[in-house]
């Protein structure tokens, strides 16, 4: 089990990343939990979508405490954003990023125990719920994702989303993080927007409102409604159970490198 939810090839991006524990006084007490159990543990959860309660223990020789224990620790360090911009650095060395077009949108889900950014969801009869912002390239790999309360305008997370794009290597040249151009729906259709994407030498294409049809818009943006679609498959993010913002963004980040893994594994064989 272990190696299936954590393969070799993922794991040895991972293990480098992972915090060093402190060592223990020499006696008695419990031998750790192997790293490697603790993270295909935690790739099982969010794949599967249920409460650490729920997890399965006995299959991966870790026990839910231990598991929910290792978790907030590498949540603090930043492990899950570092992960996904190790991925993100492979499908940037053999050119499989399309920077000539970005695309963003955002899903929400129902928050079961409010918490951190949780709002009443105006999709959702106003019940709480949280959003997920997505920021993807034109052949849908995630390069960014944040979360906000369901009843947060998308236009608010637009330019926080540019700039929580890390320099991403690439074959020839500096890093990049800028798309030549970024597409979006009518929800960020605001001059401010539009002037603050250009000061970062981004092409516009933002529909107008009362002015481009959804047909139109939909030959580009489909990828990345196609980008969230393939993340909600990790159930974890489906309904959003933690009450911290900062576990539930970590999901998400989980989600998002497992989708950049899978893009780089599929791209190098």
């Amino acid at each position: 089990m272990i190696r299936t939810w954590a393969p070799d090839d993922f794991w040895q991006v991972a293990q480098p990343l992972i915090p060093v524990q402190a060592r223990r006084r020499q006696g008695g007490g419990k031998r750790r939990a192997d790293d490697r159990a603790v993270l295909a543990a935690i790739v099982y959860l969010v794949q599967a979508g249920c409460s650490w309660w729920k997890l399965p223990a006995q299959l991966f020789g870790v026990s839910r405490s231990t598991a929910h224990r290792r978790f907030t620790q590498w949540t603090v360090a930043g492990l899950w954003e570092q992960l996904h911009q190790q991925f993100l650095h492979g499908l940037g060395v053999i050119s499989e990023i399309d920077w000539s077009r970005a695309v963003v949108d955002s899903i929400s889900v129902r928050a079961e125990k409010k918490g951190d950014l949780t709002g009443p969801n105006p999709v959702d009869r106003g019940k709480p719920g949280s959003k997920i912002h997505i920021l993807c390239d034109r052949r849908g790999v995630p390069l960014t994702c944040l979360i906000s309360a369901a009843n947060t305008h998308d236009s608010q997370l637009l330019i926080p989303l540019l700039d929580s794009v890390a320099p991403i290597r690439g074959r020839r040249g500096r890093p990049r993080w800028r798309p030549d151009k970024l597409h979006a729906d009518k929800a960020y259709d605001q001059p401010v927007l539009r002037a603050e994407v250009r000061r970062r030498g981004i092409v516009v294409r933002i529909a107008r409102k009362g002015v481009e049809s959804s047909e139109r818009l939909g030959r580009h943006r489909w990828i990345v409604e196609a980008c969230l679609n393939w993340l909600l498959r990790n159930r974890r993010l489906v309904r959003r159970y933690d009450r911290k913002a900062e576990h539930f963004q970590a999901f998400a980040d989980l989600a998002c490198t497992l989708l950049t893994y899978r893009r780089l594994l599929k791209a190098t064989k």
